[in-house]
């Protein structure tokens, strides 16, 4: 990585932990909700991030939608879910792990298939027994027959790696972790969920050390997938490195302005000022108040619909929920899932 993006990265890093964003209420879920609906986009979902939580969270499917798009959605988040209390653990990274986590990733929208060299099938993780490429005409993949030895290297240097990693060093854990990304859908080890399972393993070894995951937005894809195909060609990896770490910055000042404005939000909010907005809060209401109005008219409005009706952040919804609840203002009624709200007192 060089040093331009080191030091912006340290920097931002300092700037993200100071500013206390990862301890707003739920952002560690709504973030991973974004990982996840952005790694699906880049292979061709067009499920949003407010259909992702409604789906997460309500069981509440878009019409807009395929059920393979939603099922890929589900699939990735129960392999987050499990990646993440396994690497917690610090087992070695084997092949068969690796194929353990790629049948979740793959459960509800794996393939069986059918080859010369035998049947496999993706829902079940197992290897490919064919050779694939890049897309019609695209460069073609190491040979299947190559696959498990060369899968076999990786782990055995990748956990060389981790157990070196200074976990200080959060430049290394970064690189580490693009590394390992580079590698892994370089090899190519499945038929299909490759791209998924390469930002998997990248975002279970940054948790695995404490950082901030990585999230490559699908608006940053052409420029992702163009840092693959050139450090392949290049025989260069830094290429990719420096392009996500250049990724991973932007994000990071993304998340610290969006935070910044919210918190300029709120400080109007106090001071019982109006702010300007795209939504009408019926004459300039306070947050708690149009809560209360939204709770009122719909018992179960969901904290997603009220985000997007008052034009706030989701996690400042939380935030707020949460204090009227301490506060004995209102109340859940059930589940998350099903659930509905109660007015306890307008005082």
């Amino acid at each position: 990585m060089n040093k331009d993006n080191i030091q912006l990265l340290q920097q931002l890093i300092e700037e993200h932990r100071a500013l206390g964003i990862s301890e707003q209420i739920d952002y560690d879920k709504f973030y991973l909700y974004s990982i996840i609906t952005h790694s699906t986009a880049i292979e061709g979902s067009t499920v949003t991030e407010v259909e992702t939580q409604l789906l997460f969270d309500e069981g509440i499917t878009s019409s807009k939608r395929s059920i393979v798009e939603m099922n890929m959605n589900l699939d990735l988040r129960d392999a987050y879910l499990y990646g993440m209390q396994w690497i917690k653990r610090h087992e070695d990274i084997t092949v068969q792990s690796l194929i353990d986590l790629s049948a979740r990733v793959m459960a509800r929208t794996g393939s069986e298939y059918h080859s010369m060299a035998g049947d496999f099938s993706a829902a079940k993780g197992e290897l490919r027994l064919l050779n694939v490429s890049a897309g019609f005409g695209g460069r073609s993949y190491m040979s299947y027959l190559k696959v498990p030895a060369k899968l076999q290297e990786f782990c055995t240097e990748l956990n060389e790696r981790r157990k070196k990693i200074d976990r200080n060093d959060v430049a290394a854990i970064y690189e580490l972790s693009f590394w390992a990304h580079f590698e892994l859908v370089t090899i190519h080890p499945w038929a299909d969920g490759n791209g998924r399972m390469s930002r998997l393993l990248m975002n279970l070894l940054q948790f695995e050390f404490d950082v901030l995951p990585s999230k490559v937005r699908k608006e940053d894809k052409a420029e992702y997938i163009q840092a693959l195909v050139d450090s392949r060609d290049e025989d260069d990896i830094m290429i990719f490195i420096d392009c996500m770490a250049r990724l991973h910055c932007q994000n990071m000042k993304c998340d610290i302005e969006q935070f910044r404005m919210s918190m300029e939000d709120e400080k109007v909010d106090r001071k019982g000022g109006q702010k300007t907005q795209k939504v009408d809060r019926k004459g300039g209401q306070k947050t708690k108040e149009a809560l209360l109005s939204l709770i009122e008219s719909n018992p179960k409005v969901t904290s997603i619909e009220m985000a997007s009706t008052l034009g706030i952040n989701r996690s400042a919804v939380a935030k707020h929920l949460k204090q009227m609840q301490e506060a004995n203002v209102i109340r859940r009624v059930g589940a998350d899932k099903g659930g509905h709200w109660e007015v306890v007192t307008l005082s």
